[in-house]
């Protein structure tokens, strides 16, 4: 069984003055538009196998042998490879993927229970729009063995209206989400 959540973060900007002449806010630059909101979204994934195991394979997790699914492979960047370290807060790893790339800069480690990062620069198209932030890893033991592994993405997007794309991006990031965990989990639970 696969948990899903999301959730929106509230939107940024400045805010209008509609008070009269006397308290309205001086002539300057035009105030910017409303930043898009930021978009969070878990998937979780229940794994025989304790969360030190997971841990150890959660470090490789880019290097996945089995071919994403035909809708990923059009809707999303087809990966190539990860150079760079991702074992310490504070390191690197480029993302090279099909018209571009990624680095992810590691934020926060806590094994076995918790993996973040942010993206410190995306060159790369998504979604006609999105701009990934970061996410997380967080595994939670749940006794005999076994352990639930969520994925959490965030992003923006400028897509409108949300109404019809937040959805749609849901979808895509959660099925997303589903092929690296399935993955993962065959690796784990199947021995070599």
């Amino acid at each position: 069984m696969v948990r899903t959540m999301v959730t929106t973060e509230g939107r940024t900007g400045r805010g209008r003055d509609d008070g009269d002449e006397a308290t309205a806010r001086p002539p300057g630059p035009p105030v910017p538009p409303l930043a898009p909101p930021r978009i969070t979204v878990d998937t979780t994934i229940a794994i025989a196998a304790d969360p030190a195991t997971i841990w150890d394979r959660l470090l490789f997790y880019e290097q996945i042998d089995q071919r994403p699914p035909l809708h990923l492979r059009l809707l999303l960047p087809v990966p190539i490879e990860t150079v760079g370290r991702k074992s310490e807060v504070g390191d690197e790893a480029r993302c090279f993927y099909e018209g571009g790339f990624l680095i992810k800069r590691v934020t926060h480690i806590d094994p076995p229970r918790r993996y973040g990062f942010e993206i410190a620069e995306q060159a790369l198209s998504i979604g006609g729009g999105m701009r990934l932030a970061g996410g997380d890893y967080t595994i939670e033991a749940e006794g005999a063995g076994r352990s639930r592994l969520c994925i959490t993405t965030r992003y923006t997007s400028a897509r409108w209206p949300r109404w019809v794309w937040r959805p749609v991006e849901r979808a895509v990031c959660h099925s997303f989400h589903r092929h690296i965990l399935g993955a993962m989990r065959r690796a784990i639970e199947v021995p070599a």
